[in-house]
């Protein structure tokens, strides 16, 4: 690693300053992406702003018909909160999915959404469930957040506070996951709500997206067998040594499909 500045603030007002008092300082929340990029020197930060001292950011709570999480609030805590479990267990599913126990453990949801990583379980759970980034500045709707591979509509220094996720009727989440990393290779996230379906896809391209034949066709009939398993074309699909784009095409299908049929 490089030399840094370290601070662990206990304020968001303290946060602001601190990034303010330098150019190249970063945000630390969990550390599951950051840590490594620093010890292979990919990254040269002047100074490290700790936001594991905000307290407040590691609730998880319900807010009318929505579930409030923090942005500290850790996966495990995600995977275990009753509440969540009751009201929205797709999504603590989904979150008991991640890595394994030491990333549940230290890694957030707030840094997994605010890295983007087009393999990474979370924003798809973000975009199908049509959640509100709540950050020091604003609000941002899930669909206007994730701009591509690992970049979001986040502004420089600014900060995510919540994640505001919208009840479902009923809502599913499969993947199919790296065998070492748990990483989605495929992963594929199905909520029904009163309005209509929302289908949401990550590990398949470089960023999460969205598939609306599907939804247009799971609006109409909530039935596995009116998805088109060979409904996504190829062209712009990841394809890498762990998948072709063939294969990712046609597992969404086939995962798609499962994702309807588990949701409750």
């Amino acid at each position: 690693m490089y030399d840094f500045q370290y601070q662990r603030p206990a304020t968001i007002l303290d946060v602001q300053k601190a990034l303010a008092s330098s150019p190249e300082a970063m945000l630390l929340a969990g550390g599951q992406t950051l840590i490594p990029t620093l010890k292979m020197r990919l990254r040269k930060p002047s100074l490290l702003v700790d936001l594991s001292g905000l307290r407040a950011f590691n609730e998880i709570q319900a807010i009318g018909e929505k579930i409030a999480i923090g942005a500290m609030a850790t996966h495990a805590a995600v995977a275990a909160n009753p509440n969540l479990k009751k009201r929205l267990p797709a999504l603590a599913d989904l979150a008991a999915g991640i890595g394994d126990a030491q990333v549940r453990h230290r890694g957030t949801i707030g840094g997994s959404i605010a890295n983007a990583d087009p393999a990474a379980d979370y924003p798809a759970a973000v975009v199908a469930l049509n959640a509100d980034i709540i950050t020091d500045k604003r609000t941002i709707a899930a669909d206007r957040f994730f701009k591509g591979l690992f970049e979001t509509a986040l502004e420089p220094g600014e900060i995510i506070t919540n994640v505001h996720f919208k009840k479902p009727e009923v809502a599913a989440y499969i993947k199919f996951p790296n065998p070492a990393s748990r990483f989605a290779l495929v992963g594929v996230f199905v909520a029904k709500f009163k309005d209509g379906v929302r289908v949401a896809v990550t590990g398949a391209a470089p960023s999460v997206f969205r598939v609306p034949s599907w939804e247009e066709a799971l609006s109409a009939s909530f039935d596995p067998y009116v998805i088109d398993v060979d409904t996504v074309p190829t062209e712009g699909l990841n394809s890498d040594i762990h998948a072709s784009s063939d294969y990712r095409a046609h597992l969404l299908g086939v995962l798609a499909r499962r994702a309807v049929t588990a949701c409750r």
